[in-house]
């Protein structure tokens, strides 16, 4: 995220306690940048060069600087400034330590009352429902989205300003040591602390430890808001008070004595109705959820504005208009062959410019929309506020806006850059004139305040599918995909697999996330799926694994480069080369070194390595071989023994080169297993997907896909009946059952019939009854409260798709690209 800010480069070096090395630059700035790709303001930026565990931050200086950045923050005092004779360069001893030290410096200048909030879950959603309830009251500024670790945290308290009377930031910790770097930055004044739970963990040698740490970001605040209910907690928080004898304690709780004593909690309609005595005054609100966790996080927001004195009509008029939050953006498809981003919750300038970097990422369309609503209560006039608007629309090349509110009404002439904008002052007016804007063929981000009820819109420009879907996590991909990187040596590249609609994930949608994360190659079966991704805007490098001669003219216009693998195909489009006056086409050879599948023998490299020397039709770009069982230790012999035949074959090829060749043989299992394979480049496949055979990485990685599907009915049916066809499954007893929207057509295996496979229902795994259908699937509920329309889970994190393969007994890679295309994909980033 870019960050504006008010510093000149001296006062930057001081606070940081850096040397200013080289000041070349006119230019003061004005925005921070740590992220490379998402440069907004290239000449007002100063550039924080963070390194991670597998790149060095000054790598990405070159790029910046081209792009016109000035002004660099860095930690490396082996750069060669030479190359940059008009940049600044900050001098500091750790980049991470400097932007801290420039957010503690920030913070520590603003006297407003601040929220932290903690915890191992409902962060997030806490410090959102705040927002939603104390908007109204005070200007806000708060964490964008999850922004809660040691980057986002500074990055969230450095958008602090003089017009804010209120500031909320939520802070998550991983390992000991760090909570103590986040209060100093946070200062919080009044603490929240959610709850204890098992996420995040890994760092921790004790539940104790983490409760501790966690406490750490309340050492100096004068309130902290908890549930008393847990021993663990009350028992730090007895010992945190001791240390901090000012911290006031408002506590609650089910069971025990505490400032808010919660009495009953009922459930009907979709509502709960919570009751409770505060001060011998029994209260009572009601919440319009029905689940444990937003009930405690609803609880929890209560006790705050009990605490901030905020009067019980006040908070029982807000708090029963709480709406979920949006944790994600969404990537759905739309009509006309649109691509739809709903972020239609909320609308501030921090989270509209997250959501145009992801706009950004999509390059399915070259034609990209934005339908933006009036932004509430920024705390800026509407000339500024507007403006900034515009500098990101004209910044990111947005080529139409669609502008909904009275008040960006009346900045028009702010947007006169772009070509095509509309603006209305209502939704309704919008909708009048949904059918003349003529929506094909282009990306839309629906960014509105929730007021403005965009939903409206949504459902009118998304397509419509039945209720089957598979939910794609973009950031669990990109999660996968570091730790696998992290295993690599920088000079290591990555070809990504996405064959098979990219393991049933979908094709542009994984691509644009991978080129977004510097893969190097794309790798597809055949010459479509590479078509595809050409007409979608994917510019890197693909290969096509089974090129035939039909499709050798659409690898030509399409820059596709094939896996050539016998002498027959090479023949073949060398002729067709020839006929086309084409010279150097990039290719890739294919050995076979004991799969026996496709590709040359050992037997055939002499011949080969003599046509191709001094070929002028062919380049070969790589030289590749498929392991067979580098997942399988009992078989690690026969890896090493392909390996060295592979390495013998590649040496006699390139002898007779005159040009380096990429070698690679490393396929997803061997990238952890065997890791003297990597060579120059591997091949990751299904471990993007957060699958690995290997136990060890498999703990790393996160689920991507969730495939769920609805009831469609709920029926009881009488013992002595049967379910399905065939009459296979006859009931032993009275019996409820629920047919869900999911059959053999969508990809679940028929072999999961007549109790072998079982889905999710309300946490709870029930067997399939009789026979899958072509479209529909019946489970036993017996003892279940389930309506029609209730959500059931075929596969996910809680039931991991390992378990649905291996109830039918096959390969995950099978149930992955089984998905149907009729399934409706959505791809979300948190």
């Amino acid at each position: 995220m870019d960050v504006a800010i008010n510093y000149t480069i001296e006062r930057i070096a001081a606070i940081t306690n850096g040397k200013v090395i080289q000041h070349n630059s006119p230019i003061e700035p004005s925005h921070i940048l740590l992220d490379s790709r998402k440069l907004l303001f290239p000449q007002g930026t100063i550039f924080f060069s963070l390194s991670g565990s597998d790149y060095k931050g000054t790598f990405f200086i070159k790029d910046l600087y081209e792009k016109e950045v000035r002004c660099f923050v860095i930690d490396n005092t082996a750069i060669d400034l030479s190359p940059y004779p008009d940049a600044t360069f900050i001098l500091v001893g750790n980049v991470l330590h400097a932007l801290h030290l420039l957010a503690i410096h920030h913070r520590s200048a603003i006297t407003i009352p601040v929220i932290g909030i903690t915890g191992s879950n409902g962060k997030t959603i806490v410090k959102e429902w705040l927002y939603q309830l104390l908007e109204g009251d005070f200007n806000i500024v708060r964490s964008p989205k999850s922004y809660n670790s040691q980057i986002g945290v500074p990055l969230s308290v450095l958008q602090m300003d003089k017009q804010n009377s209120l500031a909320i930031f939520e802070a998550g910790i991983s390992k000991t040591g760090e909570m103590d770097k986040i209060e100093k930055i946070i200062q919080p004044t009044i603490g929240v602390f959610t709850n204890i739970g098992d996420a995040h963990s890994e760092g921790f040698e004790t539940k104790n430890q983490k409760i501790k740490e966690k406490l750490t970001l309340f050492e100096h605040s004068s309130s902290l808001i908890f549930c008393i209910d847990n021993d663990e907690i009350r028992k730090e928080v007895n010992f945190l008070k001791e240390k901090n004898q000012q911290l006031q304690l408002f506590t609650w709780s089910r069971i025990n004595t505490a400032s808010l004593q919660i009495s009953s909690i009922k459930k009907e309609n979709n509502l709960s109705v919570i009751t409770g005595t505060y001060r011998d005054k029994e209260i009572q609100i009601i919440i319009p959820f029905t689940d444990d966790a937003s009930i405690e996080n609803a609880i929890t927001c209560w006790c705050v504005l009990l605490q901030m004195e905020i009067a019980d009509r006040i908070i029982t008029e807000r708090i029963l208009q709480l709406h979920p939050v949006e944790m994600r953006l969404e990537l759905k498809n739309g009509i006309n062959n649109c691509s739809i981003i709903n972020d239609s919750y909320s609308a501030d300038i921090n989270s509209l410019k997250i959501a145009l970097d992801f706009l950004q990422q999509q390059q399915q369309h070259k034609k990209q929309t934005v339908i933006l609503s009036d932004i509430l209560q920024s705390g800026k006039s509407g000339n500024e506020l507007y403006g900034e608007v515009a500098s990101l629309l004209k910044q990111k090349k947005i080529q139409r806006l669609i502008a909904i509110g009275p008040t960006l009404n009346l900045q028009q002439e702010k947007f006169s850059f772009l070509e095509e904008k509309y603006f209305y002052v209502t939704v309704d007016e919008f909708k009048t004139n949904f059918n003349s804007l003529h929506f094909k063929d282009e990306t839309i981000l629906l960014k509105g305040a929730r007021i403005f009820e965009f939903e409206q819109i949504g459902q009118l420009l998304e397509q419509k599918v039945h209720q089957t879907i598979l939910s794609i996590n973009l950031n669990s991909i990109a999660h996968n995909l570091k730790q696998y990187q992290s295993l690599l040596k920088p000079s290591v590249k990555i070809m990504a697999m996405v064959k098979a609609f990219s393991y049933g994930s979908g094709s542009y949608e994984i691509a644009n996330l991978l080129r977004f994360n510097n893969v190097d190659y794309l790798a597809v079966a055949y010459a479509d799926e590479g078509v595809e991704l050409r007409k979608a805007g994917i510019g890197l490098p693909i290969m096509v694994m089974n090129p035939e001669e039909n499709t050798f003219n659409a690898l030509v216009k399409y820059n596709l480069e094939p896996e050539i693998f016998s002498f027959s195909i090479l023949l073949s489009l060398e002729k067709y080369l020839d006929s086309s006056g084409i010279q150097y086409f990039p290719v890739h050879i294919k050995l076979d070194t004991g799969m026996h599948r496709l590709g040359f023998e050992q037997s055939d490299i002499t011949v080969l390595a003599a046509h191709l020397k001094n070929n002028n039709k062919i380049k070969v770009q790589s030289v590749f071989s498929h392991l067979v069982a580098s997942d399988d230790k009992s078989r690690d012999g026969f890896t090493q023994k392909q390996a060295a035949i592979f390495l013998e074959c590649c040496d006699e090829l390139q002898g007779v080169l005159s040009y380096n060749i990429l070698k690679h043989i490393a396929n997803t299992s061997a990238i952890s297993r065997h890791p003297y394979l990597h060579m120059d480049m591997v091949r990751l496949g299904i471990g993007l997907y957060g699958i690995d055979g290997n136990a060890a990485i498999q703990k790393k990685l996160k689920n991507v896909s969730t495939l769920t599907t609805t009831i469609a009915q709920v029926k009881n049916v009488r013992a002595g009946e049967s379910v399905g066809y065939g009459c296979e499954a006859v009931l032993e007893k009275e019996s409820t059952i629920a047919t869900v929207r999911i059959g053999y057509a969508d990809g679940y295996p028929r072999a999961l019939s007549n109790g072998t496979g079982k889905m999710l229902v309300q946490n709870k795994l029930v067997p399939v009854v009789g026979n899958v259908c072509m479209d529909m699937t019946m489970l036993d509920i017996t003892g279940m409260n389930c309506k029609e329309g209730h959500e059931v889970i075929v596969f996910g994190e809680q039931l991991p798709i390992q378990q649905i393969a291996k109830w039918c007994n096959t390969i995950s890679y099978e149930i992955m690209t089984g998905v149907s295309q009729r399934v409706k994909r959505i791809y979300f980033e948190e």
